[in-house]
């Protein structure tokens, strides 16, 4: 391959992958036409696309971005899966098309600079909150002294209100007040 060709691929890679802070390594090697377009399909449908990427090139595209610690991962047939609302998602979705189709190996993934290695460090990184789900967490534990001292507050008062209700009830119905 001439050197202005790998350029423009390099070029490509890089407004491609420009602004990710994630992506999963594949091995799609071994996977049937049908089964490729099945988890092409399910994953386009999530908003996550795959790309079959030349490791040496890739290399270079992703040097000096968040997607730099993924070098080790792009050895062999690589392809790389990026998109949805973050990379969490797209490996919770890939490990899911990875428990259907047992030939879809994967390779590594990165997340902010953190490199995950193999299958286990995929698998680990499927099991990480959202970024909406851990903001959800975080308001929801600051929230929560709020909630308890709301209800300590309340409590006695409603108790209060309920005796209160209950004489005015028995007033109105002309029954004595013991």
């Amino acid at each position: 391959m001439s050197k202005p060709v790998k350029e423009m691929i390099i070029a490509d890679y890089q407004k491609r992958f420009q602004g990710l802070d994630g992506a999963l390594v594949l091995d799609i090697r071994g996977i049937t036409a049908n089964e490729n377009n099945q988890i092409r399909g399910g994953l386009i449908e999530k908003e996550i696309r795959v790309t079959v990427v030349k490791n040496t090139l890739a290399k270079r595209a992703l040097a000096g971005t968040a997607l730099e610690n993924i070098g080790p991962a792009l050895e062999g047939p690589s392809a790389l899966a990026f998109g949805g609302t973050s990379v969490v998602d797209v490996a919770r979705e890939v490990v899911a098309w990875a428990k259907k189709i047992k030939t879809l190996n994967l390779k590594g993934a990165v997340l902010d600079g953190i490199y995950f290695d193999g299958q286990a460090g995929v698998k680990r990184l499927s099991e990480f909150p959202t970024k909406d789900e851990a903001q959800a967490t975080v308001v929801t534990l600051i929230l929560s002294p709020a909630r308890k001292l709301m209800g300590a507050v309340k409590g006695p008062g409603g108790k209060i209100m309920g005796i209160v209700k209950e004489i005015q009830t028995r007033l109105e119905d002309g029954k004595a007040i013991a």
